[in-house]
């Protein structure tokens, strides 16, 4: 469910009524407005709590750090539930924020309705979804979509490197990866195996432990695993990524470069976050939410993750516009989940 007109025209009001409480214009020129706290030290106070997504976890934390070096009254709160798991408190009203890897699918979406939960959904940064070898592999250098999908598919019936394609050795594959509340688990799957959720039960469940998937991988000669861009970038030199060969047949590397121009597919995708319209009507909130479009390309790279591009950031930003003047949600439905 969106926020409809008259949600916005009364958060807009509540918001309006916040910033004016913290101070109005600046003389100064700084920030100005609730995102600096106002004049006359009247700085933001409250509390933010988000969960979900580990992959937007590092983004949504690089926010909230570099937000509190000029608003030091709030505390932000970042949990790390999954995103299926953090869709679940969101709807039942226990978060402001949620993290998300992937779209809001039409259970979650149910869900807050009948929770009477309104939200906004945000694009915050783009993700090249990686796919990591042990770093001594040095023959499946690049794969396509259906020879990953022999290793995770739901059947299960390729178990030795040898069986997914003729000249890769006699070695044993050894999986890592998330739990099925993750949204990487949801996007990947559907991505690569054809259906969110459907993918072999016989590997390492990590849940949301993405260092457990280094650690694992890193010591299995035949391991291999998948999460975001940024767990990759933490840990090159201990992992190796594969590239994937595209719709085009092109073989392409994990990049900030492919994530954002498109060809990185199909594992490039966005990642979010869902404000409820009852947090927005905090000026704290809304002032978080702006911060976080505002200075998006320090956050990502503070998070080594992929700054959206500048058509996507500027949709983020008439988004959040919107919701503060009253225009409402974007009739679309949402932003679209490639770059």
């Amino acid at each position: 469910m969106r926020i409809n007109r008259t949600t916005a025209t009364l958060v807009s009001a509540a918001l309006a009524l916040g910033v004016a409480a913290c101070g109005g214009d600046d003389e100064e020129g700084g920030g100005g407005g609730a995102s600096s706290g106002g004049e006359g030290g009247k700085q933001l106070s409250g509390s933010i709590n988000l969960d979900g997504s580990s992959t937007v976890a590092p983004l949504s934390e690089a926010a909230a750090e570099l937000f509190n070096d000029e608003n030091s009254g709030v505390n932000v709160n970042v949990g790390t539930s999954g995103t299926g798991g953090g869709f679940e408190a969101f709807c039942r009203g226990e978060t402001d924020i949620s993290n998300a890897s992937r779209q809001i699918d039409e259970e979650e979406t149910a869900s807050c309705e009948e929770g009477g939960v309104e939200f906004e959904e945000v694009a915050v940064a783009n993700d090249a979804l990686t796919v990591v070898l042990n770093p001594e592999n040095d023959f499946a250098q690049c794969l396509t979509v259906d020879e990953v999908a022999s290793i995770w598919g739901p059947e299960n019936t390729v178990n030795n490197w040898s069986q997914v394609r003729q000249g890769f050795p006699d070695l044993e594959i050894e999986r890592f990866g998330p739990g099925t509340d993750s949204g990487t688990f949801d996007y990947f799957t559907e991505a690569i195996n054809g259906e969110e959720g459907v993918q072999t039960t016989e590997y390492n469940n990590v849940g949301e432990d993405d260092n457990a998937t280094v650690t694992g991988v890193q010591g299995s000669e035949g391991g291999i695993g998948y999460f975001g861009f940024s767990f990759f970038s933490e840990n090159e030199g201990a992992l190796k990524a594969a590239a994937i060969e595209n719709e085009a047949g092109e073989c392409v590397p994990p990049s900030a470069e492919t994530a954002q121009n498109g060809t990185y597919n199909p594992l490039g995708r966005q990642l979010f976050i869902y404000p409820s319209a009852e947090a927005l009507q905090r000026p704290e909130v809304q002032a978080f939410i702006e911060f976080y479009i505002n200075n998006n390309d320090e956050i990502a790279e503070r998070a080594g993750l992929i700054p959206l591009t500048d058509e996507q950031k500027q949709e983020a930003t008439q988004k959040v516009e919107s919701l503060v003047s009253g225009g409402g949600a974007d009739a679309s439905g949402g932003s679209e989940t490639t770059p």
